[in-house]
């Protein structure tokens, strides 16, 4: 006897099915189609389990030719029959069911009711449960949340150096807190429009990962004011490179910082521009090194404001350098090598060159009676050369000598 199709609900209600899938009966029921519902081919279960064993093998547009199969085959089916529910023993296999819509109310399917979290369950059900671990409520790594955070896995395919961003205190809680596609892809897209390559993007952010919480019209409101000061769109992404920390300055302070080197040095805006974009960290490091070099310069190392001028601006690094360095090298250089000042300022990347390496090329010439360094002299040696130049160069060019006997001499020293 075939089952009606508006008792099907009520069956299953009987039934006290465990495990009903609400969302996968609508699925099932909401399209409209002609189906055959199959009966005899289902594995042997029990009656408890008749919903899995139903829609197992529920098939759309088949029918099962029972006038075709074997015999074996009818026998197995005919077996299959004794597992079955009583009340489907008698179904016949071409029972077709046309619009589920029309038959099967879905508030008769609402009406089952929710499955408990204290239910019971087989075992067999509780070892087929994979539980992800819970994240853990603190952690000193961001090791532990990659796997769950789609914004941490596409930093790290950006080339982000996560283990260097966790070391920063409140770094890691605030990427965590991020979304990729609303805070940190509109970023990126800026980024890369600034003139930022690629390959770059990933060393950025490992060092400034504040700018990501920055608004991006105050972003491009930096941008704009850099290029009203005539700086060129590869200028400004080669100093946002240099300098990862520039846009994160307010329109007024870089304007103050340019104010600044251009009032304490002299200079023109050109010159100004220039420096800064030779050295672009200068409109981002602090002011203090600066200030303090400009006094060592003109008070203890005794150069005029314009040789300063003109020193800075050949090798703006010299105007953060560490004190110390400024006057050691001075100091061996002036009082030693007896190089006058104007010769210095002529080269003054002797300031950039280690104090060692200047002591053990000088002491070689003397050693070999080559230390000649007057323009005006045979044999004068610039001290561009001598600090500039490889070992190998150095010794055949300017000392005349092999590589050995160069080696030889430094360990008599």
């Amino acid at each position: 006897m075939a089952l009606p199709v508006q008792q099907i609900p009520k069956w299953f209600y009987s039934m006290k099915i465990n495990f009903i899938n609400i969302t996968q009966i609508r699925s099932q029921f909401m399209r409209p189609r002609k189906t055959i519902l199959h009966g005899l081919l289902a594995p042997q279960q029990s009656s408890g389990n008749f919903f899995h064993w139903g829609f197992k093998n529920y098939r759309t547009f088949s029918l099962w030719n029972s006038s075709q199969a074997p015999s074996s085959t009818r026998q197995e089916n005919i077996d299959a029959q004794d597992s079955h529910p009583p009340s489907l023993k008698g179904l016949q296999l071409k029972t077709e069911v046309t619009n589920f819509d029309s038959e099967i109310s879905l508030e008769e399917l609402e009406d089952l009711p929710p499955i408990s979290p204290l239910q019971q369950i087989s075992e067999e059900d509780a070892v087929q449960i994979v539980a992800e671990p819970p994240l853990p409520p603190i952690s000193f790594t961001l090791r532990d949340y990659v796997d769950r955070s789609e914004t941490l896995q596409k930093l790290v395919l950006l080339g982000v150096n996560l283990s260097e961003l966790e070391k920063r205190r409140g770094a890691g809680t605030l990427l965590l807190k991020l979304d990729f596609k609303n805070d940190i892809q509109k970023i990126l897209m800026f980024l890369k429009d600034v003139g930022v390559e690629d390959n770059q993007l990933g060393a950025f952010l490992t060092k400034n990962y504040i700018i990501l919480t920055e608004d991006l019209d105050n972003l491009r409101t930096r941008v704009a004011y850099l290029e009203s000061k005539n700086f060129s769109k590869t200028d400004i992404a080669r100093m946002v490179v240099k300098a990862p920390y520039l846009l994160n300055f307010s329109v007024d302070r870089l304007d103050n910082r340019l104010g600044f080197f251009q009032k304490e040095l002299g200079l023109n805006v050109e010159k100004t521009r220039n420096l800064v974009i030779r050295l672009p960290r200068l409109l981002t490091g602090s002011l203090e090194p600066v200030k303090e070099n400009m006094k060592v310069y003109q008070l203890q190392l005794g150069f005029k404001h314009n040789e300063i001028q003109h020193m800075v601006t050949r090798i703006p690094k010299i105007l953060t350098a560490s004190k110390k360095k400024l006057t050691e090298t001075f100091d061996y250089v002036h009082n030693v090598m007896n190089i006058p000042h104007h010769i210095i300022v002529k080269f003054p990347q002797v300031f950039n060159s280690k104090v060692l390496k200047i002591k053990e090329r000088h002491s070689f010439l003397t050693y070999l009676g080559r230390a000649q360094y007057d323009p005006q002299k045979p044999n004068y040696i610039s001290l561009d050369k001598l600090v500039s130049l490889p070992d190998e160069v150095f010794c055949k060019e300017i000392a005349k000598a092999s590589l050995e006997d160069f080696e030889m001499f430094l360990k008599t020293v």
